[in-house]
């Protein structure tokens, strides 16, 4: 089990990573260590355009999420129903996941919209709600959703989205 020391290094080297990747591309980057609700860091260009985003890191497995913070869920008995997606907070958000490794150099990042990690996240919520007739087994009332690399793969490397957000 993780410990929240051990959370917040994860958390922080995903950060950092992602920050010097960005310097690398002629970015500059303000880091705000997690005192910003809704994102990591910002990027700026030379003209002074910005980009805010959302840093996202695990070690292995899936990034583990709420599905009610994307979308309405409501109840009929314990089946649950989809509703209308959820309006997000900052629409132009980008998300960079953090496959963060023990090595240097084997780091993978996905870079995606935070509309599109929304709309991954709701349609396999979705999937496997269908796949149980909308109970969830153990634990009906439940709302953990997740998303694993397989999610994330088209978007590998995909920095340009920064770039084209300036």
């Amino acid at each position: 089990m993780a410990t929240g020391r051990s959370n917040q290094l994860i958390k922080q080297i995903g950060e950092y990573l992602v920050a010097c990747e960005l310097a690398r591309r002629g970015l500059m980057v303000a880091t705000f260590s997690g005192n910003v609700p809704d994102f990591d860091l910002i990027a700026t260009d030379f003209k002074g355009s910005s980009c805010p985003i959302q840093v996202k890191t695990i070690k292995g497995g899936a990034r583990q999420f709420s599905i009610d913070k994307f979308v309405d869920i409501t109840f009929d008995g314990s089946k649950q129903l989809i509703g209308d997606k959820k309006l997000l907070p900052i629409p132009q958000l980008v998300c960079v996941f953090v496959l963060a490794t023990e090595k240097y150099g084997e780091d993978q990042f996905f870079v995606l919209e935070w509309s599109k990690v929304q709309e991954i996240l709701i349609t396999n919520y979705a999937r496997w709600l269908d796949s149980h007739g909308g109970v969830r087994p153990r634990k009906p009332d439940s709302r953990h959703c997740s998303i694993v690399q397989s999610d994330l793969r088209d978007y590998k490397d995909n920095w340009s989205i920064i770039s084209s957000r300036l």
